[in-house]
């Protein structure tokens, strides 16, 4: 299996220049929308309730990343450097926009699910590049001595790098649609849920794209990088839930954190790869590409999937009274 992983880490992933620029534009409008569905409720639900918030934020941003890193440390025989870099950076980023919507599917607690996005979309800003620099080059360190380290050994991620594209993707369109909904609250109201839509099967079309741009690389390695993303996102969705379990939130809050942890902005990473300034054109990241690509699909199996085993069971009188209008 190493072997194979191997070979796809110097594989240069067809996706062209257009293709990367509406990658970063589709980003940046799902960000949009994300902004144009915030409220300042949202942020007072993390001071009224701050248990479960801060519970979540330390599942999201500093859980997930540290027992990615040590995933990645423990598949070491397994994977490729690239691929646990990949893996890095995936659990760096922020939530995905599609938690909200799985969260009510799974008869979560939506108030904090729509609180941990907006906080993570916002936080993300700064936490993403200091979380996928500190841990990425700490993962790049391990292997540098390694006989491995030769597709690794010159890359050094920056952190301004990373923080000049990610406010550049996520930090303006979100300033842009804050202020939209405050100065044209009217308009606001009638655009919200067609840009949601929109930029959901957008980044859908990207991702089906670059799979049909590279089909017969991803129909070799797809059976390889499967079971890789499998295990992370189960790690996941389980850090989420048993996170909340170890601090005593009730099963609707628990399964909350799962889906926040488990869903992450998967195109972010991909927009990120395709950054010459972060990963140079001819370092070889195809490990990276893979992993990012397939978590944007699987991660919305995973989550619908769980969504509807949580939806058909009252673990606790609490389900009951959830929430189930998801429109």
């Amino acid at each position: 299996m190493l072997e194979v992983l191997q070979e796809i880490d110097h594989i240069t992933i067809n996706f062209s220049d257009n293709g990367k620029m509406f990658l970063n534009l589709t980003i940046a409008l799902i960000m949009f929308g994300v902004a144009l569905d915030m409220n300042l409720s949202d942020f007072k639900d993390l001071t009224k309730k701050p248990k479960p918030a801060l519970v979540g934020i330390l599942s999201q941003f500093i859980l997930m990343p540290l027992f990615t890193f040590l995933l990645a440390l423990s598949l070491g025989g397994v994977i490729t450097p690239t691929i646990g870099l990949g893996m890095i950076l995936v659990a760096a980023c922020p939530g995905g926009n599609i938690s909200n919507f799985i969260s009510c599917l799974a008869k979560g607690n939506i108030a904090l699910s729509v609180s941990l996005t907006a906080f993570s979309s916002l936080g993300g800003i700064i936490l993403t590049p200091l979380n996928f620099t500190f841990w990425g080059n700490l993962y790049i360190k391990y292997y540098s001595g390694s006989a491995s380290a030769d597709l690794v050994r010159d890359l050094n991620i920056d952190v301004l790098d990373v923080l000049q594209t990610i406010v550049i993707i996520l930090g303006i369109p979100l300033a842009l649609g804050l202020t939209f909904k405050l100065k044209l609250p009217r308009i606001t109201a009638k655009i919200i849920n067609p840009i949601k839509r929109f930029s959901i099967f957008a980044f859908l079309a990207i991702i089906v794209i670059i799979f049909a741009s590279n089909v017969d690389l991803f129909l070799k390695y797809i059976p390889y990088i499967f079971f890789i993303v499998l295990a992370h996102n189960a790690l996941a969705l389980g850090l989420g839930y048993g996170t909340g379990k170890l601090f005593k939130l009730d099963n609707r809050n628990s399964k909350t954190l799962a889906i926040e942890t488990g869903i992450q902005n998967s195109g972010l990473a991909l927009a990120l790869l395709f950054n010459p300034d972060i990963f140079p054109q001819d370092l070889s990241i195809g490990g990276m590409a893979f992993i990012a690509a397939w978590w944007g699909v699987w991660h919305i199996i995973s989550g619908l999937t769980m969504a509807g085993i949580w939806s058909g069971f009252s673990f606790k009188k609490e389900d009951e009274n959830a929430a189930i209008d998801c429109a």
